[in-house]
């Protein structure tokens, strides 16, 4: 027996449809200062959401140096400093940047190396960025939730050449991702 369902049913569900898949994964990052004692001022925020084109990072930042600064995901859920070498090394808990596949390589946010590779921000005069940035290659960011996102001091070249990691600096600024 066949049996049919009214059309305006049939509409509700495809809009209840359209509106749950309208409903991306988000997961979002506090970030402070990185110092040598730990965490330290709160320096701003940056949320991820899934898209069809890779993940969109939304930044709203203040109170850094200006200028082209590294971002990227480390594989740790902490911002702690820790000692290393016999110096203190601040957020040296992140652990390394997000490398699931174990390339060992820095590529970019565009190419095939580390996952935690995210396109480099441009912190203006006033210390504020407020941009969103897409992540291509990250398709799901609750696989984000429990490392931390990673501010470095100075540039990202997206190379392991002429220095590796793209030549960034210190460790300025990091947050859990949650």
């Amino acid at each position: 027996m066949t049996r049919l369902v009214p059309l305006a049913l049939c509409a509700s569900l495809a809009l209840g449809a359209g509106v749950q898949s309208a409903r991306a994964a988000q997961v979002r990052a506090d970030l402070f200062l990185a110092t040598d004692s730990g965490p330290g001022a709160l320096v701003g925020s940056a949320v991820f959401r899934d898209t069809a084109d890779g993940a969109r990072i939304a930044l709203d930042l203040k109170g850094l140096p200006p200028g082209q600064h590294g971002l990227h995901v480390h594989a740790n859920g902490s911002c702690a400093a820790i000692m290393k070498d016999g110096k203190m090394m601040a957020a040296g808990a992140a652990g390394a940047h997000l490398d699931p596949d174990m390339t060992g390589k820095h590529e970019g946010p565009m190419g095939m190396g580390h996952l935690g590779d995210l396109p480099a921000i441009t912190v203006g005069s006033s210390g504020t960025d407020h941009e969103a940035l897409t992540a291509p290659r990250i398709k799901d960011v609750t696989q984000l939730a429990g490392r931390s996102l990673m501010i470095h001091a100075g540039g990202d070249n997206y190379s392991d050449q002429p220095a590796p990691l793209g030549g960034g600096g210190a460790r300025l600024a990091c947050g859990l991702i949650k």
